[in-house]
């Protein structure tokens, strides 16, 4: 079985991303970098952390004209990156120069869409002037990501198992919000344990604090593994 632990670097820093990475390389899958990480450490974190073996998830969430996102989704490849992420409500036409840039290269990275924020309500939807609830947005995103050729999306454990339901069965699940039994869900409202997201259909469990901020993230990435059978 393939390692679907992300560990979500969410520090700072390179120095404090790094010592992270040399902990938990062995026992995780991918590396997650955001926009705090990246804006703080550039394109050398994750050249450093490929560099130790580690495979890299860059979630910067692209949205811009189809143009831009093309270019900036080969500038990500360029750097070996495994994954990225784009907005969906971009549309179809950024979606599919998304795609179609990444293919151009010779080891793809898995574009993943993001549909409807976690953050946003129905409340926050009409206000943008979006008539249709969360999930419904999420289900109409979802699938004009997959018409456009995108091979994966980032859901919300809630969104799961109805996306496995609309989806073809080889768009891959990235899903965040993923609590070990017994740890607090800090900021996140709707969680699953590991075990639940995977039965669910998820793909990759994005894990921030349960891992980083344990006292011991190696020990605790790898019992999360070993819950996983």
């Amino acid at each position: 079985m393939r390692n679907p632990i992300i560990a979500a670097l969410d520090v700072p820093d390179a120095e404090a991303a790094l010592n992270l990475a040399r902990q938990l390389a062995p026992t995780v899958g991918v590396f997650k970098i955001g926009k705090e990480l990246f804006v703080s450490a550039g394109p050398d974190i994750v050249r450093a952390i490929r560099e130790e073996g580690g495979a890299v998830f860059l979630d910067l969430k692209f949205h811009d004209i189809p143009n831009t996102v093309a270019r900036a989704v080969a500038a990500a490849a360029r750097l070996d990156v495994t994954m990225l992420t784009i907005h969906t409500s971009g549309g179809r036409d950024m979606m599919v120069a998304a795609e179609s840039a990444a293919q151009e290269m010779d080891n793809p990275p898995l574009v993943l869409g993001v549909t409807v924020l976690t953050s946003m309500d129905g409340n926050d939807l009409s206000e943008i002037g979006l008539a249709e609830d969360p999930a419904a947005q999420v289900n109409r995103l979802a699938q004009l990501a997959a018409e456009a050729g995108l091979r994966g999306l980032v859901c919300s454990p809630r969104e799961i198992s109805t996306l496995r339901k609309v989806l073809p069965r080889e768009v891959q699940l990235v899903t965040p919000g993923i609590r070990p039994k017994g740890s607090d869900a800090d900021d996140q409202k709707r969680t699953l344990t590991p075990a639940e997201a995977i039965a669910a259909g998820a793909d990759w469990l994005v894990i921030g604090r349960p891992i980083t901020a344990a006292k011991d993230p190696r020990a605790a990435a790898t019992e999360i593994l070993e819950s996983l059978g």
